[in-house]
């Protein structure tokens, strides 16, 4: 059986603590917290804990965090989240990161393999799903490559300042 974590690009991995410095700075980068949908600062003692105490247990924490590293460097790049996990339905939301400086390389194209196989042989997921903003084309795409359909449009579902914005929701079904 194939490493289902790990390809010739890219591998996903457990936050270890030596992580702190690249969670810290993406949690509290407010360009990203629309999607998050955070609205204050994380304290490094806060993450540090979190790091500290997370199982990696998806069925306990209802939530699993990897790290996204290239395979070749070591260099982590990104983190990979299974939010909302129901073990009823066997179902999860899904977030990709990939840091600025990463992306444009297909990288994101390239976790998308590592999900997929991982979430269907791995975590015995039915399906996953994602909320993308509808003006984010590219990261829809990237989604919809990675064999996600369309399957609605939440009107007004993001807030952004004062102005409210719609999501695209796609689905995975294994």
């Amino acid at each position: 059986m194939a490493n289902l974590l790990s390809n010739d690009k890219i591998t996903l991995r457990a936050m270890e603590p030596s992580d702190i410095d690249l969670i810290y700075k993406w949690e509290n980068d407010t360009s990203l917290w629309t999607v998050s949908d955070t609205v204050a600062p994380y304290s490094r003692e806060a993450l540090m804990l979190y790091i500290a105490n997370c199982a990696n247990d998806i069925y306990a924490n209802k939530q699993l965090r990897l790290m996204v590293t290239l395979t070749a460097t070591g260099e982590t790049v990104g983190t990979v989240d299974f939010l909302n996990f129901n073990p009823i339905h066997n179902r999860a939301e899904l977030g990709v990161y990939i840091c600025k400086e990463h992306q444009g390389q297909g990288l994101s194209a390239e976790t998308m393999k590592i999900v997929n196989a991982y979430a269907a042989q791995g975590i015995g997921l039915r399906q996953l799903y994602v909320y993308v903003p509808e003006d984010n084309a590219a990261s829809i795409a990237m989604v919809r490559h990675a064999g996600f359909e369309e399957v609605g449009i939440l009107q007004s579902w993001i807030k952004t300042g004062k102005e409210y914005h719609n999501v695209v929701l796609l689905q995975k079904i294994y």
